[in-house]
């Protein structure tokens, strides 16, 4: 990545992680990247003063609230900038967290009922199955849903995706997309290899990632990310 910026390229974090959550992944990373697009692209910001974002509605907040009411056993995940809770802990999403290892952040419990509507509130994340999820996205005027975890869904602003947040930085730049270039392996980075001039999975990706993207590299462990920039002539 160091390299990679030396020649001229720029470097883009895209996560779905809300920028409050960004902290114990930036840490383990020695790189620092020109710009963060957080929240599945609904929260897009750089070192300087580039701000984009797009917030849930407040109607469809209290739809997905008043639906969590009406099924109590449901666990979510509501994501501010700052600040990230859960409506509740089960076992379900302490075994969720472990998975996550160094990576997972401070778990926080509040009443969505009091913050949800009071907050710029970005994304809320039920333990959710898909067809659970078609049905709670139907209900929902302006919403969809992204995948990157079989156990939840990360539901975001319906024309939102990390490749509306690529689109800011673009719009930023005045770049077009061709010129860009996305590694990801999660169903919320389908629409991102798309969008890009050239999208890469990664050797972890699932069939259905990989079918959607240019090009597979190897694993992050088997220097994927390093072997494909070579493979296309970005680096050495």
């Amino acid at each position: 990545m160091h390299e990679l910026q030396d020649r001229g390229g720029k470097v883009f974090i895209c996560s779905g992680r809300a920028p409050s959550h960004m902290t114990v992944v930036l840490d383990m990373m020695p790189v620092h990247f020109d710009g963060i697009i957080a929240l599945n692209g609904q929260y897009c910001f750089d070192d300087h003063g580039l701000l984009e974002k797009e917030s849930l509605l407040p109607e469809d907040i209290v739809t997905i609230t008043r639906w969590l009411d009406e099924h109590p056993d449901v666990v979510a995940n509501y994501c501010e900038k700052d600040y990230v809770y859960f409506n509740q802990i089960t076992d379900a999403m302490r075994a969720t967290w472990r998975q996550l290892g160094k990576t997972a952040p401070t778990v926080n419990i509040d009443d969505p009922h009091e913050r949800a509507l009071k907050y710029e509130t970005f994304q809320i994340s039920p333990y959710i199955d898909e067809k659970t999820e078609a049905e709670l996205v139907g209900m929902c005027p302006n919403v969809r849903g992204v995948r990157w975890h079989p156990d939840f869904v990360d539901l975001i602003a319906g024309d939102g995706g990390k490749a509306k947040g690529i689109e800011r930085f673009l719009e930023h730049y005045g770049w077009d997309r061709s010129q860009t270039i996305s590694f990801g392996d999660g169903g919320n980075d389908v629409d991102m290899l798309e969008y890009t001039g050239i999208g890469v999975a990664m050797g972890t990706a699932s069939d259905a990632v990989k079918a959607q993207a240019d090009y597979t590299a190897p694993s992050v462990d088997e220097d994927g990310i390093a072997r494909t920039l070579s493979h296309l002539g970005l680096l050495p």
